[in-house]
């Protein structure tokens, strides 16, 4: 079976990405490493693109509408079974994401198109996006049963449409990493942890205001801070989100609680990360963040 992948690869940072690079290491296995019967199909946000591995085979500039189209044109050539479309409305162009739209209405072949995020109160062009994407789909998957409810009552989905999967994690074994806490100079400290790009909507302001209290009653806890802000904030606003959660950290003497570990580290690292931690925290500051891959991680060591 021919399968295609329409998103977003590493080494492009984000979440979308890693999830793909995920779901595509796993098919692999499925397609007994053919490299014909596996594509994917790579949304660029930078003119330059990204140097991807040779499993990405077409890549489109996703404020650019022609390249939807060549998309649609490389897949029915190469004749694929089954396309897989990981979708987020931040990373297709136009409005709301809508130029996918034009590329899935002219794919010969059945599509399933994962939704990271499912929104309980979206906009009216967000609602009729996520219609049109069920219109051109077998099935929309979700990984969450809240976003299941969110398709049947507030966007009106046939439920025979709806497959629920749930978020995949790594293996890795259950237990802490005490060699590691060493290596990060942490090894008599409580690490809490939060991991992932930065961006204001993550709260992890919030979290630092908590350390105050935290301390308190555990002195000897640490919050650790690991990820890069998202390019996107940084090319249009700076960095100054990051600077702001400096300034926090100062102001509340919180400097020996509070460690900012400002790099995008690859998955062996993360997961060490991971089971070097006591607490995980996911502060986010609103309810439209459906399912957290970071969350996934951190449950499943």
């Amino acid at each position: 079976m021919k399968i295609a992948v329409i998103g977003n690869h590493l080494p492009r940072r984000c979440g979308i990405a890693t999830f793909t690079a995920d779901l595509c290491d796993a098919l692999e296995v499925e397609t007994q490493g053919n490299p014909e019967d596996l594509a994917v199909v790579a949304m660029d946000d930078v003119v330059q693109g990204y140097l991807y591995p040779p499993r990405v085979r077409f890549q489109v500039q996703s404020n650019a509408p022609a390249g939807y189209q060549r998309a649609a044109e490389f897949l029915n050539v190469q004749r694929f079974d089954v396309a897989i479309v990981q979708h987020e409305y931040g990373i297709f162009g136009g409005t709301q994401g809508a130029h996918i739209l034009q590329l899935l209405k002219n794919l010969r072949m059945p599509i399933i198109t994962t939704l990271h995020t499912v929104l309980h109160d979206p906009s009216a062009e967000q609602l009729s996006i996520v219609q049109r994407l069920a219109d051109h789909s077998q099935f929309l998957v979700v990984m969450a049963h809240r976003a299941r409810i969110l398709l049947l009552e507030v966007y009106g989905i046939d439920e025979a449409k709806i497959a629920y999967i749930p978020h995949g994690i790594h293996d890795c074994p259950f237990e802490r990493d005490d060699s590691f806490r060493d290596q990060i100079g942490l090894a008599e400290r409580k690490i809490l942890l939060t991991f992932g790009l930065l961006s204001p909507g993550k709260g992890v302001e919030v979290m630092i205001e908590a350390m105050a209290a935290v301390i308190k009653r555990h002195p000897d806890a640490v919050y650790v801070i690991l990820g890069e802000t998202h390019p996107h904030i940084v090319k249009e606003t700076g960095d100054g989100y990051r600077l702001g959660l400096h300034q926090a950290v100062r102001r509340h003497g919180l400097e020996d609680h509070v460690r900012f570990h400002n790099i995008f580290v690859d998955l062996p690292v993360l997961l060490q990360y991971i089971q070097a931690a006591d607490v995980y925290v996911t502060p986010y500051l609103t309810l439209d963040q459906i399912v957290s891959g970071t969350l996934a991680y951190a449950m499943g060591a």
